[in-house]
């Protein structure tokens, strides 16, 4: 894990907040960070990474077919890849674009949202963080939303008014404030991508000794990025720009397994978490996951998983002592 802390201390963010959004029930939103929503604070960036701060109520959060997740008050919510997401207060709503709805800003303003029903109040404030030197083959491996608590802990209290205040500054037209918000989401964002990866067993952080060496992250890269291509270690190989068996016994010495068993452990393991976080057919995640038939993405998954992606997904779902198994 230390592999990884050292890539993210490299990282040189800029960002900020740029929408302060209050939403009464039932409301939902289609939303997505934009390179014109961060023109105020940077030259318009090519990646950016989303975040919402929760400060009262609660909501949901989707992306794509991926089940909901929930955040209430004091939560932070990452997307490391900034994808298209919808807000709400509850699933099932139709959702109004965000661009819609937002107040133009005037001066140093915040952009607002005043959005909904009536009912009971969500508000949030939204922003990201940006950098050009973005550790792609990092970014690759984190889950599509990331959630953190910022009340935790005994800096909670200063954390969640550290972000009003802040933001009550840029209101204000201050102009310290956007650099110093972004350092404080940067903060959160590593806090948040530490306790995840500490979470996961040790063979699926091997990978993380690679990042150190320039070569074998950029295959690393390559491999998050496209796991569905048919690679072949040759492949790889030429594209970091070493021979064959250079680039083979430096990237098994760093990662600990030689590149494609890697990639099979990593097709497996993303077709897992789509499985279990969304709807999508298993003939789509078995094309997502590089295999040319279902039949036999579901034999590979069987002989790791121990059962077909169909039961897999069911019992994790509704687990054998759940009452919903019954």
């Amino acid at each position: 894990m230390d592999a990884a802390l050292d890539v993210l201390r490299m990282i040189r963010f800029t960002g900020g907040v740029f929408l302060d959004a209050e939403f009464t029930a039932p409301w939902c939103v289609a939303a997505q960070v934009t390179p014109e929503d961060c023109r105020p604070f940077t030259p318009m960036p090519e990646r950016i990474l989303a975040y919402h701060y929760v400060s009262a109520g609660r909501l949901l959060l989707q992306v794509d077919q991926d089940v909901p997740v929930m955040a209430s008050a004091g939560h932070i919510v990452v997307l490391p890849r900034n994808d298209p997401h919808v807000l709400c207060s509850e699933m099932g709503c139709p959702p109004v674009s965000v661009d819609h709805l937002i107040q133009p800003m005037i001066g140093g303003e915040l952009g607002r949202i005043v959005y909904g029903g009536g009912g009971e109040t969500t508000r949030l404030l939204c922003g990201f963080l940006h950098s050009e030197m973005l550790g792609d083959s990092l970014i690759g491996i984190l889950p599509s939303v990331m959630t953190f608590d910022v009340t935790e802990g005994a800096a909670g209290s200063w954390i969640e008014s550290t972000f009003r205040f802040a933001a009550d500054e840029l209101a204000a037209g201050n102009v310290r404030s956007p650099a110093f918000l972004a350092r404080l989401a940067e903060l959160l964002f590593i806090e948040a991508v530490q306790r995840y990866l500490a979470g996961l067993p040790p063979e699926e952080r091997a990978w993380l000794g690679g990042l150190r060496d320039p070569f074998v992250s950029r295959a690393l890269t390559h491999l998050h990025d496209h796991p569905e291509q048919h690679w072949t270690t040759e492949m790889l190989a030429r594209q970091v720009g070493l021979s064959r068996s250079a680039f083979a016994e430096r990237f098994t010495e760093l990662v600990g397994i030689p590149p494609m068993r890697y990639l099979a452990r990593l097709r497996m393991k993303m077709a897992a978490r789509r499985l279990r976080e969304s709807l999508t057919s298993i003939s789509r995640v078995a094309l997502e996951a590089g295999y040319e038939s279902e039949a036999s993405f579901n034999k590979a998954f069987k002989r790791v998983f121990g059962a077909p992606p169909a039961t897999w997904r069911r019992e994790q779902r509704h687990p054998p002592d759940s009452p919903m198994a019954d």
